[in-house]
């Protein structure tokens, strides 16, 4: 058998060898490719120039997406970050063009040079830089904002990313939004260094408080000096405290003026009944070189003259108690919870303050900063086609930029629950499509948007030069109707700007608003949300596009949701927030 397929080779060889030589095979000559005339031609897909990297991880990654074209051939590409190689490339399938992705995972906070450093065959180098920065893991969202602590599951000051001391044993509970929050236990509270909170005249406060009165007097936070220990005597810091008994419960604060504390005590305005108020409060405390007050439920409960706060010879922070130092009259650990514990170095405005207050009772938001991602769950929205982002060009840094075909869906189920409903965003139209999907919660049946019984759906429609804005809402039989013409009409050759819009759902009402403006309202029955599908951001598609409502192929940004009827008042701030 080895002797019969020696003789096959022998003979297959033969064959070939006779079959060059009489030229049936044609030869293979060698093609001058030319001259190399130019240097790598590269191109950074991602990141852009100037982009800024969000994300609360302490070193992230980044996704880099280049492409080198050469007229002969691609020798080598080197990536580069601030100067030290992390990647390099020398086999390409294609030897004129590659087409590359790295993703390199140690981002640490700051301003960073990419650069990707392309050679070809003849030694011509093409250096491409690209200048992006990591933002520090929480950026302030306000003005004057130096320590955020949101208690989900770690006692983390998300500013300067330093983690509280605890002393006892407190614990996690529900918290005011879809994460968690502080809750308190006997004799156990959280100490924080003070040196970086306790600088100049001026200081605020603000976070939401839900009290266990089974303990009737708590301290709930001090930042003040270990002696005198009576808080009336302390001459520096201050003490926010509670006290009386199992159905009435009232605030007060005590700020040092350098002599002694000066109170701010008013009685009824800031006392509740614990067993009917129940839930969530929300308080602020605002301290000036002028003034002191404090507010609850945006409420200015408590307001007076003031020489100035002292910060001398003060403590730790210390958060839901008295203990160590401001608990000479007994106000111990409050074993309550606490949630979204902001502290400023500037006074809070009561505009600020109910800005807060109801930004902190959004259901949804999602920031479109470089990311589809809704903030409070963490979760990611679904891509459809290739939507992506303004950088820079947004309310407050990105934006949402749509495309053809393009939209986001997200699950709708911690959405599409109760009779209130409202939501607000800003919008920059591209009115290349007269018609547009904005916004839909709704079934996929029936097709027709005004036969839809549940949910709801905001469209625009019209012409290049006058377009008007629709809301449709399921009252269980088929959609009501919110549709005001003229109020609700632009001419987006002329209104090229962001536009505030806003959607309010009560039991008993609808209403929408432009620029703060109410442009449509009228009687409703309530909202059904009987067979909804996803929430649709951006387009008609996949559920509210039976009149081709199609793609809205502008810009969006700043999208909140909330589970309350937005009053005009609430309206306003949110728009006034953005501008």
């Amino acid at each position: 058998m080895k002797n019969y397929n020696r003789l096959i080779i022998l003979a297959l060889s033969l064959f070939m060898l006779n079959a060059c030589d009489q030229n049936y095979i044609d030869g293979i000559s060698a093609v001058d490719p030319g001259t190399d005339a130019s240097a790598p031609v590269v191109t950074v897909n991602f990141p852009p120039e100037g982009y800024e990297l969000q994300t609360n991880d302490a070193v992230a990654s980044i996704d880099i997406d280049l492409e080198v074209r050469d007229d002969i051939e691609i020798e080598s590409i080197v990536l580069q970050m601030d100067g030290s190689e992390i990647a390099s490339f020398t086999e390409f399938k294609d030897y004129r063009v590659a087409m590359e992705e790295y993703t390199y995972d140690n981002v640490t906070t700051g301003s960073h040079i990419l650069s990707v450093v392309a050679t070809d065959t003849d030694d011509n180098i093409t250096t491409k830089n690209v200048n992006f920065t990591k933002a520090p893991p929480y950026v302030p969202k306000y003005d004057g904002e130096i320590f955020y602590m949101p208690f989900n599951n770690e006692y983390k000051d998300m500013v300067s990313l330093s983690d509280a001391t605890a002393v006892g044993s407190p614990g996690f509970g529900s918290g005011i939004q879809s994460g968690t929050g502080y809750e308190g236990a006997t004799d156990s509270y959280l100490t924080f260094p003070s040196a970086g909170l306790t600088t100049g005249q001026e200081f605020s406060a603000s976070f939401w408080l839900k009290i266990d009165a089974t303990d009737t007097r708590a301290g709930i936070l001090s930042i003040s000096p270990a002696s005198p220990t009576s808080p009336s005597d302390k001459p520096s810091g201050f003490g926010f405290i509670r006290e009386g008994s199992a159905t009435s419960q009232k605030f007060i604060l005590l700020v040092g003026n350098g002599t002694n504390a000066s109170w701010f005590n008013p009685g009824t305005p800031a006392t509740i009944d614990p067993t009917v108020q129940n839930g969530w409060i929300h308080f602020a405390i605002s301290i000036s070189a002028t003034e002191v007050a404090f507010y609850m439920d945006g409420v200015q409960v408590s307001q007076g003259a003031f020489t100035g706060i002292d910060w001398s010879d003060v403590g730790d922070l210390s958060i839901m108690s008295g203990d160590p130092n401001f608990s000479g009259w007994s106000h111990k650990a409050e074993q309550g919870g606490m949630d979204e514990l902001r502290l400023f170095n500037k006074a809070l405005t009561q505009e600020e303050v109910q800005t807060i207050m109801l930004k902190e009772q959004a259901s949804f938001y999602m920031d479109f900063n470089g990311d589809f991602k809704e903030t409070l769950t963490g979760d990611d929205a679904t891509e459809v086609g290739s939507p992506g982002f303004a950088y820079g060009e947004g309310v407050s840094g990105d934006a949402y930029q749509g495309s053809t075909d393009s939209y986001l869906t997200f699950p709708s189920a911690d959405l599409a629950t109760g009779q209130e409903f409202s939501t607000s965003f800003w919008l920059k139209i591209d009115a290349s499509d007269t018609r547009a999907g904005i916004l839909s919660i709704s079934p996929a049946d029936p097709t027709s948007p005004s036969d839809k019984p549940s949910g709801f759906g905001f469209i625009r429609e019209g012409s290049a030069t006058s377009q008007k804005f629709i809301l449709l809402v399921g009252n269980g039989t088929n959609a009501s109707w919110f549709n005001p013409g003229t109020p609700a009409t632009i001419d987006p050759t002329v209104q090229t700007d962001w536009i505030h819009f806003a959607i309010s759902i009560s039991a008993t009402e609808v209403a929408f608003y432009m620029d703060g403006v109410q442009v449509s309202q009228g009687a409703f029955t309530g909202i059904d949300w009987t067979d909804v599908g996803d929430l649709s951001i951006m387009s008609g598609d996949p559920n509210f596009s039976g009149w081709s409502h199609k793609t809205e192929k502008g810009q969006m940004d700043e999208l909140y949701f909330f589970h309350k009827a937005l009053t005009a008042d609430e309206v306003t701030l949110l728009m006034q927030d953005g501008m």
